[in-house]
């Protein structure tokens, strides 16, 4: 969600530099933001708070952060090219007929996701994936600490559009799922569900993986190592693929019928 489908990533790092400017700390570089993206909680981590020095407790800093938070997260806007894909994944339909179904897999806590989708356009933006097909980072169905780049968040929410399919009806593979992301984790995350993974990184992201794209859709980066190696992809295996932007989609290259208005 975040950074793919709504511009919140730019939203963080503006909270976060309001705070860190407070006490005479520079901004928030992407180099260590590209370590953040995807991890529950992770300004409250080691990385960034072992890089920002910060003459206050972590607590000080997560509280005064949350303000921020509270102040900018209902301004969040869809990025370019999201709320068509959205509108018309809704009533797509796959090359055998059958509907497109839609879920949301977020590294969010539940009480950031709602900040973001207080505000209008990020509330109807989600319409089409119903409350039964959303996980968030803190989902008690998740066991602690496998978040991503474990595959179990991606897992979770193919099991949820499975629940809900009419009786008779085939359960959808991980094979058959499209998975899209902007961060480096979820990637891998992708790939471990062994789910097709498109990927849309921010420009301040790509220029921290300049040359090394094809690890990144391979899920090969290894920046949280969770062994299971056997579940990460080959590099230029084709089951990964990146996109500038969710602008004119190429919804044919992954057999997306599109409905006539």
């Amino acid at each position: 969600m975040d950074g793919l489908l709504i511009n919140t990533e730019d939203l963080y790092t503006e909270c976060a530099n309001i705070v860190l400017k407070k006490y005479g700390r520079p901004p928030l570089p992407w180099s260590i933001k590209a370590q953040l993206m995807g991890i529950p909680g992770s300004t409250n981590g080691d990385t960034f708070h072992n890089w920002a020095q910060l003459p206050i407790s972590r607590e000080e800093f997560k509280q005064e952060q949350t303000e921020q938070q509270r102040i900018h997260f209902p301004e969040c806007q869809p990025l370019p090219g999201v709320e068509l894909l959205l509108q018309q994944l809704k009533t797509a339909r796959n090359t055998d007929g059958f509907p497109v179904q839609l879920a949301l897999a977020t590294s969010s806590m539940k009480e950031t996701f709602d900040m973001k989708t207080s505000g209008s356009a990020a509330r109807a933006l989600l319409e089409p994936m119903p409350p039964e097909h959303r996980v968030l980072g803190d989902d008690p169905r998740v066991q602690r600490g496998r978040g991503k780049p474990a595959p179990d968040i991606y897992l979770l929410a193919l099991k949820s559009i499975n629940d809900s399919l009419p009786e008779g009806v085939s359960k959808i593979t991980p094979a058959e799922c499209l998975v899209f992301e902007d961060s480096v984790l979820g990637v891998e995350a992708g790939r471990r569900a062994g789910m097709r993974t498109v990927w849309v990184p921010h420009p301040g992201l790509l220029t921290e993986y300049k040359g090394r794209e094809p690890e990144v859709l391979a899920g090969r980066i290894g920046m949280l190592p969770i062994g299971n190696e056997e579940q990460l992809g080959e590099i230029g295996d084709g089951w990964a693929e990146q996109l500038v932007s969710l602008e004119n989609f190429p919804y044919e290259r992954y057999g997306i019928v599109i409905q006539a208005a």
